[in-house]
């Protein structure tokens, strides 16, 4: 499949549907902290995304293979990376790390974001392990200019990442994103400077290292959504959607719960 250039007017687009996505991811993190249920956290993205007129992007969606993923957030909570479904069961505990990823279509546009919170105080391993994939995230951002390829983001993750000696994920990887959630390009968060396709003003991509203490081996659990560290290691995960202009990248998707 193509990669779809987005023209000045689907971008304006999408700085709305990103500006939708960021106020949900806030609006769920105001929440979290320690007792409550990831099931909590869905019941309130649920409501904002009535309130702000969106529609989810996860809720029913189905790829091959799969059931429909039952909810409106992704909630993984420490050696979880990615896709933890919602659950009455799931508590959030002093010491835990959880990862929220929210989208929301809006206008005919998609916007996909997630940040990793700590609840309450957390072990030095797993702060180190936030601060690092939350700087990954913004070195990968600095290197989506024009004229650059998407080897030069994956390899800026990965190597600030491995640096600090941890691992980038590679089973999972970030997207093209725009009237579809899923496009072209995959935006993984590993590769080589100078290699793959080259950055072109008006893509859009959900850039999104994933991050483990241990191995960047992946296990997925029964319900078939869940993935996690196979030596069940701490893992962290951040999001932004990003496009490319002509005079560098531009974060759809900030608000101010990233100045924490």
């Amino acid at each position: 499949m193509a990669i779809l250039i987005k023209s000045e007017s689907e971008i304006e687009a999408m700085r709305q549907s990103g500006k939708a996505a960021a106020v949900l991811l806030q609006r769920v993190g105001e929440a979290v902290g320690p007792g409550v249920s990831t099931y909590d956290l869905d019941r309130i993205a649920r409501r904002t995304i009535k309130e702000l007129g969106g529609i989810s992007s996860f809720l029913g969606y189905r790829p091959a293979g799969h059931d429909s993923y039952p909810a409106t957030v992704c909630a993984s909570i420490n050696e979880e990376i990615v896709h933890g479904i919602p659950s009455r069961k799931r508590i959030l505990n002093e010491g835990d790390i959880v990862g929220i990823d929210v989208a929301i279509r809006l206008g005919g546009y998609h916007g996909d974001n997630a940040f990793t919170f700590p609840i309450g105080s957390i072990s030095p391993e797993a702060r180190k392990l936030v601060d690092v994939t939350r700087k990954s995230l913004y070195k990968a951002i600095e290197a989506a200019k024009p004229g650059n390829r998407l080897g030069d983001v994956g390899f800026a993750v990965q190597n600030y990442v491995e640096a600090h000696g941890f691992s980038v994920v590679r089973e999972l990887c970030g997207h093209g994103i725009g009237q579809k959630m899923w496009e072209q390009p995959q935006v993984v968060n590993y590769g080589t400077s100078g290699k793959g396709t080259r950055l072109k003003p008006g893509m859009v991509l959900a850039i999104e290292p994933m991050v483990c203490v241990g191995t960047h081996e992946v296990v997925f659990l029964e319900d078939g959504w869940t993935s996690v560290s196979a030596d069940r290691s701490l893992s962290a995960h951040f999001e932004h959607t990003v496009a490319i202009l002509s005079d560098g990248p531009e974060i759809l998707t900030y608000s101010d719960l990233w100045e924490r």
